[in-house]
C-alpha cells in the first residue's frame, strides 16, 4: 500500500462549550485543519468520521459544504476516532483518492458513562448488578490488576499528578490545574482504589486530520507527518474487556496486544523505538494497564517507571504529554484523534512549553473502548 501522511491538524478545545454543539465543534476543528493543510473543503475527496452522542459525523457538509464528498460514518466506541483514521488512511493507500479527512467530535451530558446493556448484547441483569457503569468496572479489573503486580495506590496518584500537570501546558486541556499528589489521593473515593481525580470525565471536544498522499505532499509542499502503521483489533477468545460477564481461567489475550504486536510489524519498528506515547488512561489503572500491554514495559515494572520520572515529558518515554483524557476529558468521537494531533504537535515541533525534548522521529498513539476493541497509531518523521 502507498505511503500516507498527515498535512493537516485542528482542535477545538475540550471541557464544556454551552454555546456550541458537539457537530459545531467538530467543523471548528475542520476548518482549522484545512487552514493548517493550507487547503479547501472542496479539496477534501474523501471523509470519514463519527460522534456518539453528537449526532452523525456526515451532517457536517451542511456546514463545510455540498460538494458530494464521500463521507463514512463510523461508530467503534472510543475507538472511534482511531477507526475513522483507519479508514481515511485506507482510501488513500488504495488509491481511492489523493486527500481525505479524519474527523470526530462529541458533546456527552454530565455524568459517567452508563451504557445499555441491550447495545452490547447483554442481559438485563447485568446493567442492574452496576456493571455497565464503567466506573465500576474498570475499579474491578484494576484491583485484581494491582494484586497480580504489586502496583500501588501511590502510583495511580503519581500517574494523574502528571496528567494535570502536562495539562497546564496545553491550550486545548479542559483540566489545566496541577493538583498535588496527596490532594487525588485523598479526594473522594468513587469506585477504590480510584478517587475522583484519578478518572476522566465525559465530556466536549473536535478533532480533524487532513490526510495526503505522497504525490499530494510533494505537490504542496506540506509539513507532513508520516503514518507508519494504523491496526485495529476487536478482542479475541478469553479477553476480559469492558462489559464482559464474566472472566476465563486462561487468559485468551487482549485486543490491546494484539493491535500493538500488528502495529509495530507494520510498521517494521519496536517499542524501544518510540519517542512519545498517547496512551488510553480513562482512568488513572488504565494508563498503567495498557504501558504494559503495548509493549512498552513488563507488567509490575510501571511501579518503579513512575518513581524514577521515566514517563515525564524529560523521561525516557514521555506518556499522555497533553494530559490524556484525565486532563482533556473524554468526547468519545475526539479522544482517539486527539491522541494524534498530539503526536503531530510534538512531531512537527509545535507543542511549547510541553515540547518532548531531544530529537522526535517517532510517536505512538493507543486507544480503547467498548466492549474489547484497541487501535494503535505509530506516526514518524
Amino acid at each position: 500500500m502507498s505511503k500516507v501522511y498527515i498535512i493537516g491538524a485542528g482542535i477545538h478545545p475540550f471541557g464544556r462549550t454551552e454555546e456550541r454543539s458537539g457537530r459545531d465543534q467538530g467543523v471548528f476543528a475542520a476548518r482549522q485543519a484545512l487552514k493548517d493543510a493550507n487547503l479547501e473543503w472542496d479539496d477534501i475527496q474523501f471523509a470519514s468520521g463519527g460522534s456518539v452522542a453528537a449526532g452523525n459525523a456526515d451532517v457536517m457538509i451542511n456546514d463545510l459544504g455540498l460538494t458530494s464528498v464521500p463521507f463514512i460514518n463510523v461508530f467503534n466506541g472510543c475507538a472511534t476516532g482511531g477507526s475513522a483514521l483507519s479508514t481515511a488512511q485506507n482510501a488513500i493507500a488504495s488509491g481511492q483518492c489523493d486527500v481525505a479527512m479524519a474527523v470526530g467530535f462529541d458533546k456527552h451530558p454530565r455524568g459517567a458513562f452508563n451504557a445499555n446493556p441491550a447495545a452490547f448484547g447483554l442481559p438485563d441483569w447485568y446493567g442492574q448488578t452496576g456493571m455497565m457503569l464503567t466506573t465500576q468496572f474498570f475499579a474491578l479489573k484494576l484491583q485484581r490488576y494491582m494484586q497480580l503486580h504489586g502496583i500501588s495506590r501511590e502510583t495511580l496518584g503519581r500517574v494523574a499528578e502528571k496528567s494535570f500537570r502536562n495539562g497546564e501546558k496545553a491550550d486545548h486541556a479542559w483540566r489545566r490545574t496541577p493538583m498535588d499528589l496527596d490532594t487525588i489521593l485523598d479526594s473522594p473515593m468513587i469506585n477504590h482504589p480510584l478517587s475522583k481525580f484519578m478518572f476522566c470525565a465525559p465530556g466536549e471536544g473536535g478533532v480533524a486530520l487532513i490526510l495526503a498522499s505522497e504525490t499530494k505532499v510533494r505537490e504542496l509542499g506540506a509539513d507532513a507527518v508520516g503514518i507508519a502503521s494504523v491496526a485495529i483489533r476487536s478482542r479475541p477468545p478469553g479477553s476480559f474487556e469492558v462489559f464482559a460477564p464474566s472472566m476465563e481461567v486462561i487468559d485468551g489475550g487482549k485486543p490491546t496486544i494484539l493491535a500493538s504486536k500488528a502495529a509495530f510489524e507494520m510498521a517494521g519498528i519496536g517499542p524501544e523505538d518510540i519517542d512519545v506515547a498517547q496512551l488510553q488512561d480513562t482512568e488513572s489503572g488504565a494508563e498503567i494497564m495498557h504501558m504494559a500491554e503495548n509493549g512498552f514495559c513488563k507488567d509490575g515494572d510501571q511501579e518503579q517507571w513512575l518513581v524514577e520520572g521515566r514517563t515525564e515529558l524529560d523521561g525516557t518515554l514521555p506518556i499522555n504529554t497533553d494530559g490524556g483524557c484525565i486532563a482533556c476529558g473524554e468526547p468519545i468521537g475526539a479522544t482517539g484523534l486527539r491522541q494524534v494531533y498530539e503526536n503531530v504537535t510534538q512531531l512537527r515541533g509545535r507543542a511549547g512549553s510541553r515540547q518532548v525534548s531531544g530529537n522526535v522521529k517517532t510517536a505512538y498513539s493507543h486507544v480503547y473502548g467498548a466492549p474489547g476493541l484497541s487501535g494503535v497509531a505509530i506516526l514518524e518523521v
